[in-house]
C-alpha cells in the first residue's frame, strides 16, 4: 500500500509539474493563430477557427523588424559566448594550476558575488558603461554579457581538474610557457565543457530583456523587438503571442538537438 502511495504521489507530481510547463506554451502557442476578436472573446485554451492563419506571425516578423532583431543577437551572442569561454576557461585554469596566496578567497569572492542581486549594483553598472561610451550601442550588451559567472568556472574547473599535470610539465621540459599550454592542452581537452557553458550561456543571452533594454534601447534584440506591440493603450497580445512562438522555434530546436551535451557536461562535471 505504501509502495503504491508513493508511485502515485510520483506521477501526479510529474503530471502536475508537466502542466505547469506545457499550458502557457499551448496558450501562446493557440493565441497566436487567432484573429483580434477572437483572441479577446474565446478563452485561452479554445483551439483558433482558422488554423492557417498566419497574419500574426507575418505582422510579428515585419513589424517588430525581427529580422534586424535575430541579426543583433547572434552578433551578441557570437562576441559575449567567446569571451565567456575564454574567460571562465581562463579562471579556471590559474585557480587550479596556480598556487597563490588568497585563492580560497578568491573562490569565496566568486560565491559571494552570486548571492548579490544584479539589480542592487545598475546604478553603478549604468554610469561605467555611459562613462566609457558604450551607452545605447551594442557592444554594451556584448561586455555586460561577456562577464561569466561562478557556474561556468565550476563547469572548467571540474575538467581541468581531471586532465593530468603531466601534461603540462612535459610541454614545460619543450619549452611551452603558460599561454601555450592553455591553448594547446587545455582548451582542446575542455570541449564538452564548453558544448555546456555555450548552450546555457547562449540561451540565457537568446532570452534576456533587461539588458537589450536599458543599455541598448536602438539596438533591438530578439527579446526586445516585440516590445513593440505592448503600448499604453492596449497591446496586439495575438501579435506577440505569434512573435514569441517564432522566437521559441530556435530555443527549442537548439535544446532538443544539444542537449545531451548539456546533461553530459553536468554530470561529468560533478564525478571529475
Amino acid at each position: 500500500m505504501k509502495r503504491a502511495l508513493a508511485r502515485t504521489g510520483v506521477y501526479l507530481s510529474l503530471v502536475i509539474a508537466t502542466l505547469v510547463v506545457v499550458l502557457p506554451i499551448a496558450i501562446v502557442v493557440l493565441g497566436s493563430f487567432k484573429t483580434d476578436q477572437e483572441f479577446l472573446t474565446t478563452g485561452p485554451l479554445t483551439p483558433p477557427t482558422n488554423w492557417l492563419n498566419v497574419t500574426n506571425f507575418v505582422t510579428a516578423f515585419r513589424d517588430g523588424n525581427m529580422l534586424s532583431g535575430f541579426a543583433n543577437t547572434i552578433v551578441v551572442l557570437a562576441f559575449a559566448v567567446t569571451g565567456t569561454i575564454l574567460i571562465g576557461a581562463s579562471a579556471a585554469y590559474a585557480i587550479d594550476r596556480f598556487g597563490f596566496r588568497g585563492r580560497s578567497v578568491v573562490l569565496a569572492l566568486f560565491l559571494v558575488a552570486t548571492l548579490v542581486p544584479g539589480v542592487t549594483t545598475q546604478v553603478a553598472t549604468f554610469q561605467i558603461i555611459n562613462g566609457i561610451g558604450l551607452y545605447n550601442t551594442i557592444w554594451a550588451g556584448v561586455l555586460l554579457f561577456m562577464g561569466t559567472d561562478i557556474i561556468s568556472i565550476y563547469i572548467f574547473w571540474q575538467f581541468i581538474r581531471a586532465i593530468p599535470r603531466s601534461l603540462d610539465e612535459a610541454a614545460t621540459l619543450d619549452g611551452a610557457g603558460h599561454l601555450r599550454i592553455f591553448f594547446r592542452i587545455i582548451l582542446p581537452n575542455l570541449k564538452p565543457a564548453i558544448a555546456t557553458v555555450v548552450i546555457i550561456k547562449g540561451i540565457a543571452i537568446y532570452n534576456e530583456f533587461y539588458i537589450p533594454y536599458l543599455y541598448m534601447p536602438d539596438h533591438k534584440t530578439i527579446a526586445t523587438s516585440l516590445f513593440a506591440f505592448k503600448g499604453p493603450f492596449g497591446s496586439q497580445w495575438q501579435v506577440i503571442s505569434a512573435g514569441v512562438v517564432i522566437i521559441l522555434v530556435p530555443t527549442l530546436i537548439a535544446f532538443l538537438a544539444l542537449q545531451r551535451y548539456i546533461y553530459n557536461g553536468f554530470t561529468s562535471g560533478a564525478t571529475k
